[in-house]
């Protein structure tokens, strides 16, 4: 079995990247997409890229919660470190009026910035979505048209909400949170809907640790990738072979990876 996890904070700073690559790849998890959220993630994450260019890509990007931090140059930073190897996407993006830890506004500004940047660049975006899903939607369904595509990152939401979202063409992420008894039904429902090449697996590492597994740990990782097929092979009757290459393949669909 072997997999791609598409979404992990490999920056933070609870990982020894090294190690936790390492643990990865002995768990059958061959490829790492590192997520970037903050300017101030770019180059560490350009730099962690060249130490391992088999086996990691990397967004950049502003999430909406640090909307707040964006400046004119950064935008221009943004569109010119986007263009370096090893970058796959424009993101974490998106809006997050959960908290509002940046003003709507600023995050409406940023993120349709970020968009605009990626259609020039023909990149895919890689979304973050939380209590915003309406005017996420009238965003992305003006610009998906002049985009090569995105993932709906760490999805959360309904049957309604995913099917909207792969109305636009876009891919489904699936983390742990599908482990959560207590918060993951909505979610379990959703997957059902999800075509198997729309579907791809990440753990948003080191968050969201997968409630069903033992021992429980402090922190997510890649490793722990395959208990999230496991737990969605056992709910769609499939294979977690099956589920492991269609989410390779589709991974490397929407980074444009060979």
């Amino acid at each position: 079995m072997t997999l791609f996890d598409a979404g992990v904070n490999l920056l933070d700073r609870r990982f020894d990247a090294s190690e936790v690559i390492q643990r990865a790849f002995e768990a059958g998890v061959e490829k790492l997409c590192v997520i970037t959220t903050h300017p101030d993630e770019w180059e560490p994450a350009y730099q962690l890229y060249l130490k391992f260019p088999e086996i990691l890509c990397y967004t950049i990007g502003v999430h909406p919660h640090h909307a707040k931090d964006v400046t004119d140059q950064s935008l221009i930073q943004l569109e010119q470190l986007a263009q370096r190897e090893g970058c796959v996407a424009i993101g974490e993006c998106g809006l997050d009026f959960n908290r509002n830890f940046s003003a709507q506004g600023t995050q409406l500004a940023v993120f349709e910035a970020q968009l605009a940047i990626a259609v020039k660049l023909q990149k895919p975006v890689y979304l973050h979505e939380r209590d915003a899903f309406e005017p996420q939607m009238t965003l992305l369904t003006h610009y998906i048209p002049q985009l090569p595509g995105g993932i709906a990152h760490c999805f959360t939401g309904t049957v309604e909400q995913v099917n909207a979202y792969l109305s636009l063409g876009l891919y489904i992420g699936i983390t742990g949170w599908v482990c959560d008894e207590k918060r993951g039904d909505a979610l379990r429902e959703a997957v059902k809907n999800i075509p198997k090449d729309r579907l791809i697996f990440e753990t948003d590492a080191p968050y969201l640790f997968p409630k069903t597994l033992r021992p429980r740990k402090r922190n997510n990782e890649p490793a722990f990738l395959p208990h999230i097929v496991k737990q969605v092979s056992e709910m769609l009757a499939l294979s977690e072979e099956q589920l492991s290459e269609y989410s390779f393949t589709n991974s490397c669909t929407l980074f444009s990876m060979g």
